[in-house]
C-alpha cells in the first residue's frame, strides 16, 4: 500500500493524525504550522522525514514547499490539508459587521490554504497517476449555531470547501485521484480553547454533542482521515464526525 503523506499542520488534528500515520508506518512531511511543534513531532515520530514552516497562503512557499517535500518523501501518494481557524481575531462574526479584510483574512486562512494545497496535490497526481486528498471542513457549513458561533466568514469557507470537494472528486475520477473532507464539530483543540473555558458553551457541548457529552477527542477525528484516506474506494464525501451535533435540534 502506498505510503507518502503530507499533511499541513503541526497540532491538533494535524499533530494526532500524524502520530496515527507514523504508527502505522508512513512516511510523513509536515507543511505549514508552527516551527517548534513541528520540530517537536519530528523527534516523537520516527517517520516524519521533514518539515517546513511555511505560509500556506503563499502560493510561491506552497509550490517550493510542495518540491522539496516530493524530492525528501521520493513520491507522494497522499495530501492532507488540516490548517485553517477561527477568524474572530481578524473581525469574523455576523456578516453585518464583518469589514471586507476580515472577510479576506479569513477565506485566506481556510479557503486560500485549502486551494493551494490541493492545486499542488492534484498537479503531481495528475502528472503521476492517482493519489488521494483529504481536505478539512467544518459541522458549522451545514449546522450553524448562530448563538455560541455566529462567524459567516468561516461557514462560508468551509462550505466552499464542500463544494470543491464535490467538483474535484467528480473532474479527476478517471485519473483515479480521490478528493474528500472531514467535517468535524467540536474538537479539543488548542483552536477550541475559548469555547472549552467558557461554561455557557461547555454546557451547550455537553448537548449538542450528546454522543461524547463534550468536546470530541481527536483520535475520534483521526479515524475519519485514515479511513479516507485508505479506502480506496471512496471519493466525493463529507464525512461528517460530530458527536451528534448535526442530528440534534433546537439546542
Amino acid at each position: 500500500m502506498s505510503k507518502k503523506a503530507i499533511i499541513t499542520g503541526s497540532r491538533g488534528i494535524a499533530a494526532g493524525l500524524a502520530r496515527a500515520l507514523n504508527q502505522r508506518n508512513y512516511e510523513i512531511y509536515l507543511l505549514g504550522g508552527e516551527e517548534a511543534d513541528s520540530a517537536l513531532l519530528a523527534k516523537e515520530c520516527s517517520n516524519i522525514v521533514g518539515f517546513d514552516s511555511i505560509d500556506l497562503r503563499n502560493e510561491s512557499q506552497i509550490e517550493a514547499a510542495f518540491a522539496q517535500a516530493i524530492a525528501k518523501l521520493n513520491g507522494l501518494d497522499h495530501v492532507v490539508s488540516i490548517v485553517g481557524g477561527s477568524g474572530r481575531s481578524f473581525g469574523d462574526g455576523g456578516i453585518e459587521e464583518i469589514t471586507k479584510s476580515a472577510w479576506d483574512k479569513t477565506l485566506e486562512l481556510n479557503l486560500t490554504t485549502a486551494f493551494l494545497t490541493a492545486r499542488e496535490a492534484i498537479k503531481y497526481f495528475n502528472f503521476n497517476g492517482s493519489g488521494s486528498l483529504t481536505l478539512t471542513s467544518s459541522t458549522l457549513a451545514n449546522s450553524p449555531s448562530p448563538e455560541h458561533f455566529k462567524t459567516h466568514a468561516y461557514a462560508a469557507s468551509k462550505g466552499a470547501i464542500n463544494t470543491l470537494v464535490k467538483t474535484l472528486a467528480s473532474s479527476y475520477l478517471d485519473k483515479k485521484i480521490r478528493v474528500n473532507a472531514v467535517s468535524p464539530s467540536l474538537v479539543a483543540t488548542p483552536m477550541s480553547a475559548r469555547a472549552a473555558a467558557n461554561p455557557i458553551i461547555k454546557e451547550f457541548t455537553s448537548r449538542k454533542q450528546p454522543l461524547i457529552g463534550e468536546q470530541l477527542p481527536i483520535d475520534n477525528v483521526v479515524a475519519g482521515y485514515i479511513y479516507l484516506i485508505e479506502n480506496s474506494a471512496v471519493t466525493g464525501q463529507i464525512l461528517e464526525i460530530d458527536g451528534g451535533w448535526s442530528t440534534v435540534s433546537g439546542v
